[in-house]
């Protein structure tokens, strides 16, 4: 079976994409699905939360390759090798980046410098794309952390996606994201009439049931009346904030793993991954 792509997508910041993509990526492992996490943000810090701060910094260190040499489609010369050489995504890809011994969660990286394509970013859009195609029959789904702005990367995860997933903090102009996304898409799919982009669905992400009130309904209606306007789905369940999330970077884990976790917490999650993995089509 050919992977299912899904890039986690909001024009607006601060909504929790990382932590859910990394959640995402160790629950597709733990159900023993051959998974493969992009990271696609300069910021870099989906690389950060699977790999663990220390194990990210020895890869810079050693000059490893990174999605930008993936855009770039070359490694630079070394001690080693002293002259230029072609990159492929092979080359590219971290196997095993998961916390099982067993796992089956492989990482592509990223790193600041990625800001730089955003420089030159033309006939890039595609190049993640087709590096995927050699590799899609390796996996069975394909997770890719977007950096919240539009740009050559929001082109290039929208060819290399079948859907993408919108994660949204139900707070105070929730929705100003949203009418740039479905601008976005249409543009998109305007454009490439033959590639099926579709949204999965929006999540409702790190809401917190302390601030629950007038301001929180508020924004979930508003959201929900967007959604609506585009035909999107919206998940029945929503993240609740914990700080266990924060925990489960930290350590490196699944939430239903991490230390001093309330019951409630992995409950919850895991009854997101269900509708979700149900939506794609990965029940």
């Amino acid at each position: 079976m050919t992977a299912i792509s899904v890039s986690l997508i909001n024009m607006k910041g601060g909504v929790g994409k990382t932590t859910l993509a990394a959640q995402l990526a160790h629950t597709a492992d733990t159900k023993r699905l051959r998974t493969l996490a992009i990271d696609l943000d300069p910021q870099a810090n989906l690389s950060q939360a699977l790999m663990g701060a220390r194990g990210y910094v020895d890869h810079l260190n050693q000059k490893r390759p990174t999605i930008v040499n993936l855009f770039e489609q070359y490694l630079p010369p070394t001690i080693s090798s002293p002259s230029p050489t072609k990159c492929t995504i092979d080359d590219v890809i971290i196997k095993g980046a998961g916390y099982r011994s067993n796992t089956m969660l492989d990482l592509i990286p990223s790193r600041l410098e990625l800001s730089n394509t955003l420089k030159n970013p033309t006939g890039k859009e595609r190049k993640l794309a087709k590096a995927l195609a050699s590799v899609v029959e390796n996996y069975d789904l394909i997770i890719i952390d977007c950096a919240p702005t539009e740009s050559i990367l929001t082109d290039a995860a929208y060819h290399a996606s079948r859907y993408a997933l919108v994660p949204v903090k139900p707070e105070f102009l929730a929705t100003i994201g949203l009418p740039l996304l479905a601008n976005s898409v249409l543009e998109f799919k305007a454009e490439n009439s033959d590639h099926a982009l579709d949204i999965c669905g929006i999540v409702f992400n790190h809401s917190s049931s302390y601030s629950d009130g007038p301001e929180t309904a508020a924004s979930v209606r508003e959201v929900t009346e967007e959604a609506s306007k585009n035909k999107w789905h919206v998940y029945d369940t929503h993240v609740r904030y914990s700080r266990s999330y924060a925990k489960a970077a930290r350590e490196g884990t699944p939430i239903g793993s991490t230390s001093h976790v309330r019951t409630n917490v992995p409950r919850q999650f895991s009854s997101f991954t269900q509708e979700f993995f149900k939506s794609i089509g990965l029940e």
